[in-house]
C-alpha cells in the first residue's frame, strides 16, 4: 500500500478575511481614540493598544500557522478572540466611568454602523482596510468621544462574530483533518506500525 507524505495546507491571505479587515479598523481606530481622549500616561492606553494590536496579529500569525498546524491556528485565533473582548471591556468602562451613553442595539446609529459591515457580503475579500475605513469615517473620526467609543464597540462585536465562526470552522476541520504537523505524526505512527509488522510475522511462524 503506497502511502502519501503529508503535504502543506495553503496558508497565510490573512489579508482576505474579513475578521482581519475588521480587527485591522478596530486597532487603527483604538490607537487614534486613544491618542485623542485617553491619557498617554495612563496605563489604560497602552493596555487598550496592545489589546488592539493583538487581536489583529494573532489572527495574521493564526494564518501563518495554518500551513503546519490547526491546533497552533486555532489557538492564536481563539487569543485574538480573547484579546477584543478585554478591549470591549475597556470602552464600556470608559463610557461608565464618565457617564456618557452607550448605544442599545437598536439605537439607529449602531444600526447604521451593521449596515456598513453588512454591505457586499458576497465580496468581502475584495473590501480593503482603506475602503473601510473610508465607510466608518464620520463615526471615528467624530468629535464626541461617546461616538467614536460606540462605533468601536459595534466593530468589536462584529469582529467577535466573525471569529466566533471562523473558530468553528477551525474546530470542525481539526477534527476532521488536522493540519500538517498533526497528518505528519500520524503518519510517522503509521510507519512505525507498518515495520512492526514483519517481525510480529515471523514470531508468528
Amino acid at each position: 500500500m503506497t502511502t502519501h507524505s503529508p503535504t502543506l495546507r495553503p496558508h497565510g491571505g490573512y489579508r482576505k478575511l474579513r475578521s482581519f479587515q475588521v480587527t485591522e479598523i478596530v486597532y487603527d481606530g483604538t490607537v487614534s481614540f486613544c491618542d485623542r481622549f485617553v491619557s498617554k500616561r495612563s496605563r489604560t492606553h497602552d493596555q487598550m493598544v496592545q489589546a488592539a494590536r493583538s487581536g489583529r496579529q494573532n489572527i495574521a500569525e493564526g494564518s501563518r500557522a495554518s500551513a503546519t498546524s490547526s491546533q497552533t491556528e486555532l489557538r492564536l485565533v481563539n487569543v485574538a478572540r480573547a484579546s477584543l473582548d478585554e478591549l470591549l471591556l475597556d470602552y464600556e468602562d470608559f463610557l461608565r466611568q464618565r457617564g456618557l451613553p452607550a448605544w442599545g442595539k437598536d439605537d439607529p446609529q449602531a444600526r447604521e454602523v451593521r449596515t456598513v459591515g453588512r454591505e457586499n457580503p458576497t465580496d468581502q475579500s475584495d473590501r480593503t482596510n482603506q475602503s473601510d475605513a473610508k465607510a466608518y469615517a464620520c463615526w471615528l473620526n467624530n468629535a464626541d468621544p461617546a461616538v467614536v467609543a460606540n462605533t468601536l464597540i459595534c466593530l468589536i462585536h462584529q469582529a467577535n462574530y466573525l471569529l466566533d465562526r471562523q473558530i468553528a470552522g477551525l474546530e470542525k476541520q481539526f477534527i476532521q483533518e488536522g493540519g500538517y504537523s498533526e497528518r505528519l505524526h500520524a503518519a510517522r505512527l503509521e510507519e512505525r506500525r507498518k515495520q512492526t509488522l514483519p517481525d510480529q510475522s515471523v514470531r508468528s511462524d
